[in-house]
């Protein structure tokens, strides 16, 4: 027994442990890297995924800005139209005002006094004109106090002119101003 050599027995356990661990590490490599490869799979996957779910609210985000601004352009139309209409309506509302103003100056003007202009300034009237005596001027204004449609009457100006070849009968050129009560007379009309 002394002759027996257990070397080459040991070689080769020592071989086949060699092998064994090489296709144990090539196994495990080869595994680690299908993992690898999965979970790069996934998570690229996933990076799509999120990156379509971005793309789409993008689109999404640019459809509802246009339908904003759109719905903003209807609103600035449909604000211009109820101005118009209320402009409209005052209008309708304050058509018969001028006739009942014009048909009051009528009424209230004396015999003598005649107007030569008026000018309108939202409530307030400027009125020019010329009368033969000073006391048709004081009527003039007695009739616009006592008159629903005005108020204020105020004689600005007042001075007498040449009769020209009539030196017996004097005329006054007078200028006065007067507000207007228009906001009860409206609800009666």
């Amino acid at each position: 027994m002394a002759n027996i050599n257990l070397l080459p027995w040991r070689e080769r356990l020592r071989d086949e442990r060699k092998r064994e661990f090489f296709t144990a590490l090539i196994g495990v490599v080869i595994i680690s890297a299908g993992v690898l490869f999965l979970v790069d799979r996934y998570f690229n996957g996933e990076i799509n995924v999120q990156i379509s779910r971005n793309d789409f609210i993008r689109l999404e985000t640019v459809i509802l800005d246009e339908q904003v601004t759109e719905i903003n352009q209807l609103r600035q139309q449909k604000e211009d139209i109820r101005s118009r209409m209320n402009v409209i309506t005052d209008l309708q509302g304050s058509r018969p005002v001028i006739v009942r103003i014009f048909d009051e100056l009528v009424n209230t003007l004396p015999d003598g006094v005649y107007y030569e202009s008026l000018v309108r300034v939202e409530d307030t009237i400027s009125i020019e004109g010329i009368a033969e005596s000073y006391l048709r001027i004081t009527e003039l204004l007695r009739r616009l106090d006592d008159s629903e449609w005005f108020q204020e009457s105020d004689l600005d100006d007042i001075s007498a002119v040449d009769a020209g070849d009539n030196s017996l009968s004097a005329a006054f050129t007078f200028t006065l101003s007067l507000s207007l009560q228009l906001s009860s007379q409206q609800e009666e009309v």
